[in-house]
Order: C-alpha cells, then sequence, then structure tokens
C-alpha cells in the first residue's frame, strides 16, 4: 500500500498574515517587472510554509507561453466574480395517496414538511428544491455549502454548473456580471462528481495522463503535457501512489482519499477556471478529508473559482473556507464568511458556545428548527435582513476600488497568466466563447486516446478477454465432435442444417459479454463528455476499433475448429467465407448489444433482453419455419432477424455448387416411413414410380442438387454476399443507434 501524506495538526495559519504577504509581494513587484502567475503563487506558498509548516506541493501552472512574459497583465485582485440570484427550482413529485386520504379527501402534513408548502394538484405535487437563492463566488476563494441531507446543496451545485435545464431554473448565473453559455461554461469549468469514477487497471500517473492528451490541445508537446501531469501528481500529494493501479473490488489499489484526490486531478488537468465539486470529502477520514480540501485552496489560489457541497466540515477544514452557504429544504439560512458565524447566531439568539464546532453547532440548530412548528421561516427571514444590513455597513465604508474587467478581458488575462483553457488563445477582439475552442483535440487525436486507454485498460484484465474466448471455444469443440465429418445424405443434410443453425446463432449468444463494458463506463462516460473532454462520435468509433481485434480472433479460432472438422464444402474459399460471416455475426452481435447496452441501464434487464430477443431472431431465422410458411403479420420479424442473413449466407456456401448431388435414387426415401423397407422393394417402387413419371430414376440418378436444398428452405432472395453485406449495414447501423442513444440520453442534466 502507497504511504500516506500526514499533515500535522498545528498547520493553521491566519488569513491576515497571508494576505499581508500576498499585498506586500504585489506592492513590491508593481514597480519592476510584473511577475507571472506561478512566480507569484511560489512566493505565496514560500510564504505561508514559512508561517504554518506547511509540507503540502503548492499548485503550479504551466506556462503554456513557453516563458514569454511580455503579454502578461498586472495582477488583479478579483479577476472572476461568479454571481447568482434569486435561483428557483421546482420538480414534481407523484402524490401519494393512503386509505385516509382518499376516504376524507384530504391530506395531514407533519410540521417538518410544511416549508415550503408544496403547491398540490389531484396526482402530482410541486416540490420546490431551491427557493430565491443568491449569492457571489470571486476566484482565490472556496465557497462551501452546507446543509443536512435533503437541504439542496448538491441541487445548488447542479444548477451552478449548468446541470439543470435553463427552462426548469429560474434566476440568473453571471460570471463578471455577464450571462454565462452553456458552451463556454463547459470549456472553463470542471465538475467533480461525488462518486471515484476511474477505470481500475490505470495506475494514478497513467489516469492523469490520458485525461491531460483529452483536455491539452495538440499544439502541446509531450514533454509539456508530461511536466503538467508530475506537477499535478506533486499537487495532488499522489507522487508516492503515481505508479499504483487506482484497483476496485477485485483488484487492490489506491486509498479512498487519494482515489478522491485523483478524480479531482482529472478535472483540473486543464486548469479550469470554476471548479464545482458535489461533497469531496464523503466517506473519508479526517485527515484525508483535510488534504483533499487543502488542495482544492492550492488551486483556488492559483486564480480559479471553487464551489463544493459540504456535508460537515471539521475545525481545520472550517479554518481553510472563505465562504459559506447553509441551505434548509432549499432555502438559504446563511451566506457569509465563516468567521462571522459566531456574530451571527448570537444576533440570533444562539451564541455558539466556545468550544464547540461553529458547523456542528449550525446544522444542529437548523435541524431542530427544521423539526418545529414553525420551521425555519424564522432563520430565512433573520438571514435576509442580516444580508441586507452586511451591505448597507459596505456601502458606507471606503473600499479600495478596483478596475471591472470584462468577461472577455478576464479570460483573456487568466490565460495569459498560464491557465490552461483547453489551447484557448488570448488574441484579437473575438467574444468570449471564441476565446476557447469546444474540443481540445481533432477527432482522430480523441479516436486514438480513447482507443490507447482502452487498450491498456483491458489488457491488465486478461480474465474477461479467456473467458469469452474459452466459451467459443468450448462450443466450437462441442460442436466439431458432435457434427463430426457429415456426410451428404439427406440425414447428413438435416444435420447440416441445424449445426448452422446452432452456429450462427451461437456467435450472437457469445456477443452478450458486451453488455456490461458499456455500462460500467456509463458514469466516467457521462463525466467526460459532459465538459468536453471528447466527442460523442470519437467514443462510438473507437469503442467499435477496439473491440475488431478481438471479434477477429474469436471468428477465426470458431472457424478453424469446425470447418475442417464437420467437413464442410468449399476447400479454402468456403473456409474463407464461411469465416467472413462468422466475423460479420460477431460483428453485428457486438454491435446489437453495444446499442442495447446505450438503452438500457441495468445489467440484468439488458441480460434479459438480449436473450429473448436473440431467441425470437433465431425462431424467424427461416430454420424452424421457411420464409414462405411464415404469417404475413411476421414476416417482417424475419427480415429483422440478424440470425437469417449468417444462416442462409452459409447455406449457400454450403450447397450453391449446382453439379453436387445430395439426394439419389434410393436415398429419397431416407427420413420417410419407406427408409426401413428392403432395397428390392425400393428398387420395384423406384420402377413404378419412373413408369408413372415418364422419367428413368435408377439408384444412381441424382434427384436433389443444392440448389434444390436452397429452393426447399426458402433461400431465394439474396446472394451469399448480399446477405454477407446485408449484416456488415446492420452492424453499421446499431453503431450508429448506439451514438444517438449516447446524444440524448447522456445530457447528464436535470429537466
Amino acid at each position: 500500500m502507497s504511504k500516506r501524506m500526514v499533515i500535522p495538526e498545528n498547520v493553521h495559519s491566519t488569513t491576515e498574515s497571508i494576505g499581508d504577504r500576498r499585498s506586500e509581494l504585489e506592492m513590491g513587484d508593481a514597480f519592476h517587472a510584473s511577475p507571472t502567475l506561478a512566480q507569484l503563487l511560489k512566493r505565496v506558498g514560500d510564504a505561508r510554509k514559512e508561517v504554518t509548516g506547511d509540507e503540502t506541493p503548492v499548485h503550479q501552472v504551466l506556462d503554456i507561453h513557453g516563458g514569454d512574459t511580455t503579454t502578461m497583465m498586472e495582477p488583479r485582485a478579483l479577476p472572476f466574480v461568479l454571481s447568482f440570484s434569486n435561483l428557483t427550482y421546482n420538480v414534481k413529485v407523484r402524490r401519494k395517496f393512503s386509505l385516509p386520504m382518499l376516504f376524507s379527501g384530504s391530506s395531514t402534513t407533519s410540521a417538518a414538511t410544511q416549508e415550503p408548502t408544496p403547491r398540490e394538484t389531484l396526482f402530482t405535487s410541486t416540490k420546490t428544491l431551491l427557493n430565491d437563492i443568491s449569492g457571489q463566488a470571486r476566484d482565490g476563494e472556496i465557497m462551501a455549502v452546507l446543509g443536512a441531507s435533503g437541504s439542496g446543496k448538491s441541487t445548488l451545485i447542479d444548477a451552478l454548473a449548468n446541470r439543470i435545464s435553463r427552462e426548469s431554473l429560474k434566476g440568473s448565473i453571471t460570471l463578471n456580471g455577464e450571462q454565462l453559455e452553456s458552451r463556454l461554461l463547459k470549456v472553463i469549468s470542471a465538475y467533480v462528481m461525488q462518486d471515484d469514477l476511474l477505470y481500475p487497471m490505470l495506475t494514478v500517473e497513467e489516469t492523469l495522463r490520458f485525461a491531460a492528451e483529452f483536455r491539452l490541445p495538440r499544439t502541446f508537446s509531450k514533454s509539456k503535457k508530461k511536466m503538467r501531469v508530475q506537477a499535478l501528481i506533486d499537487q495532488l500529494g499522489l507522487r508516492n501512489a503515481a505508479k499504483t493501479i487506482i484497483g476496485d473490488e477485485g483488484h487492490r489499489g489506491v486509498s479512498g482519499g487519494e482515489r478522491r484526490r485523483v478524480s479531482i486531478g482529472i478535472d483540473i488537468i486543464h486548469d479550469p477556471i470554476i471548479l464545482f465539486l458535489d461533497e469531496p470529502t464523503s466517506g473519508l477520514d479526517s485527515t484525508s478529508a483535510y488534504m483533499v480540501v487543502k488542495v482544492l485552496q492550492r488551486i483556488a489560489q492559483s486564480g480559479s473559482i471553487v464551489i463544493m457541497s459540504i456535508h460537515q466540515p471539521s475545525y481545520r477544514i472550517l479554518g481553510i473556507l472563505d465562504r459559506m452557504i447553509f441551505l434548509s429544504r432549499g432555502q438559504m439560512v446563511y451566506s457569509g464568511s465563516p468567521s462571522n458565524l459566531p456574530m451571527y447566531f448570537s444576533d440570533f439568539g444562539h451564541p455558539i458556545p466556545e468550544n464547540e464546532n461553529r458547523t456542528e453547532f449550525a446544522l444542529d440548530l437548523i435541524r431542530e428548527l427544521e423539526g418545529s412548528p414553525g420551521g425555519t421561516k424564522s432563520l430565512v427571514e433573520f438571514n435576509k435582513s442580516w444580508q441586507i444590513m452586511k451591505r448597507s455597513a459596505r456601502m458606507s465604508e471606503p473600499s479600495p476600488t478596483h478596475e471591472s474587467l470584462t468577461l472577455k478581458e478576464a479570460i483573456s488575462a487568466s490565460i495569459s497568466r498560464g491557465k490552461l483553457v483547453s489551447g484557448a488563445a488570448a488574441s484579437g477582439n473575438v467574444s468570449p466563447t471564441s476565446l476557447v475552442p469546444t474540443f481540445a483535440n481533432p477527432l482522430w487525436v480523441e479516436m486514438s486516446v480513447l482507443s490507447r486507454r482502452s487498450f491498456t485498460n483491458s489488457r491488465r484484465m486478461p480474465e474477461l478477454f479467456m473467458v469469452r474466448f474459452g466459451a467459443v471455444v468450448v462450443t466450437g469443440f462441442i460442436l466439431a465432435t458432435v457434427f463430426w465429418n457429415l456426410d451428404n445424405s439427406p440425414k447428413g443434410i438435416q444435420e447440416r442444417l441445424g449445426f448452422f443453425a446452432f452456429a450462427m446463432s451461437t456467435t450472437f449468444y457469445t456477443c452478450a459479454d458486451a453488455l456490461p463494458v458499456f455500462l460500467q463506463e456509463r458514469y466516467i462516460f457521462m463525466r467526460e463528455t459532459a465538459y468536453n473532454a471528447y466527442r460523442r462520435l470519437s467514443y462510438c468509433l473507437s469503442h467499435a476499433l477496439v473491440s475488431l481485434p478481438a471479434l477477429v480472433f474469436l471468428s477465426f479460432s470458431f472457424a478453424a475448429i469446425t470447418f475442417w472438422a464437420v467437413g464442410l464444402a468449399g476447400g479454402s474459399s468456403g473456409f474463407m467465407f464461411y469465416f467472413a460471416i462468422i466475423l460479420a455475426s460477431f460483428w453485428a452481435g457486438n454491435s446489437f448489444v453495444t446499442f442495447l447496452s446505450g438503452v438500457v441501464p441495468h445489467v440484468m434487464l439488458g441480460y434479459t433482453i438480449v436473450v429473448a430477443i436473440l431467441a425470437y431472431f433465431l425462431l424467424f431465422s427461416g430454420f424452424f419455419i421457411n420464409r414462405d410458411r411464415i404469417p404475413d403479420y411476421w414476416i417482417w420479424f424475419h427480415y429483422l432477424s440478424l440470425v437469417k442473413y449468417p444462416y442462409e449466407a452459409v447455406l449457400q456456401n454450403e450447397f450453391n455448387d449446382p453439379t453436387k448431388c445430395f439426394v439419389r435414387g434410393l436415398q429419397i426415401f431416407d427420413n420417410t416411413p419407406l427408409a426401413s423397407v428392403p432395397d428390392a422393394l425400393k428398387e420395384r417402387l423406384l420402377s413404378s414410380m419412373s413408369s408413372s413419371l415418364g422419367l428413368r430414376i435408377t439408384s444412381s440418378t441424382c434427384v436433389t442438387t443444392g440448389i434444390d436444398l436452397l429452393k426447399q428452405q426458402g433461400v431465394t432472395e439474396l446472394s451469399k454476399w448480399g446477405c454477407l453485406w446485408v449484416l456488415i449495414a446492420w452492424g453499421f447501423f446499431f453503431r450508429a443507434l448506439f451514438y444517438f442513444s449516447l446524444l440524448i440520453g447522456s445530457k447528464n442534466k436535470r429537466s
């Protein structure tokens, strides 16, 4: 297990002393050449280390201009200000009925649910998750959203991160006074989910390296990307775990705190301007949680806005936070600095005891008020009056004036100072949205990185492929031994038909293992595409490319085991087509199952649907009932059946030789009640039939050729090559459907 970095207890310093040092640094440098942001941060970090003895690494900013400082702007105290006002979000929930309600026509609500009161209708009620929330977050600071479970913490983070549809969310969100466009926010921000969604078999360094290749532009050299990754590893305190795999339930890897820091790292690899985090300390011990928040402090000090939800911060974490918002059932009950909490609750009439944790006291009081008859209404109203009083006090006091920056100027200044905003260019009189590209890399680069990541992760779990390979080999071996060296008699023909039907349907059933592949990656995919790490099309294309080598190997193995053992016709050319049709079957089946994985959210439900649909495909393939015998109201399913096309193709590959005879003379009595009569009697019957038909039929006369067999089976519409191309087209069709399912079903937004 990797070593953990332990932070001493006495690592606290006053904000004032650090602020004084920052002011001295900025004023001293104002008379000399303007320093870079990285240089300023290094000096501030050094000053902090002198005061606190803190050994955690400072935030490293990679200079994207190759060391050129001529374009650097003068330092600004507050280049970015994210403001939100009057945010209100309502959802409709199904109304719960009970027997007393049905008979009395009324419902009873407890005091705990009176605030805010949902607007009732007959079958639904409207619940308010956010109710008139306003506030402000600035770069260089950490704003924390606190509250009990169900208070609306994650909802507020989602609202600010544009994860709620604009039609449902009321209010305004601006950055430097300008409305935030969805496209711009995706590029300049990052969102860290509560769950650690990572590839288990990649190391910490590989995980961050792949993130760098996604988020940093192709114009960056490999050395610069490597520098950024190594700097981030040091910043996150992950140096000792850099070569350790992430791990999962079956593979031991990094610790929980290290996993959380890796999750943060992959989202800040491009040094975003705004960072949203949903409970980043959830499930961590005190030291690990403190380490995570300490990393967030470094990120904020690099010029980022950090907004996170947190359940119950410790005393040490509370000393790091700059702004706090307390929520209670969607309503704001406090907004301000942690240092103002004692005065706030003292004025409210509930002073905080000296030796008690401020946040614990606040949360306990809020929970107590929620259970009272009046709820938290009094605290909500008191907070409004408190905010008005604070605003009037600030207006009456003289304050240093700062030249306000437009959003375009702020982004340009941030880029000039070394912020990595996906290859943005800070020149030209363009809009803020035009400063940053939608995606950092072209399509083919994204496909290459996605393919390499998938291969690397799969290569370290060979057991998954070996299980699938073993299933194909065992199935092929059983079929080869059961249908060993079939002859060309009528019985042999019937057995060949059974072999083809079972073999072709088996190829589709063995593709069912592709179902959990995307289901396991679904939320990783949603997280990465939500903020434009890569295109959905890139993922679909790379997903198909990565699956092809395994499909080729499995197809060749199955074809080689069964073709000569069963005694199929066609020689080497017949084998190559047999191999091609099996490969096409694997391709179509894999694409079909992949499409279902994009639609069905659960593995067991997906397996049930796959098995049922493949059974229907086999039923209507033409083996159990000929096409001409299928009822008209079911004939459409015959043409949708994926088993139909490989089944008809291998039949034509086997029986399409007009010179080859499969039934001669006496063999016409095989598979009939007359099969057991003596051959002499069969010859007399042939002679009688010959005289009646006017044709001479002897024991050596060819009665049925391969073409006749194909007509009997109803295989007359498509050639074997036509069946092959249709099967390949089905594969591409399901891949296209998979893409659209990702496009529609993975928006990762609340309605």
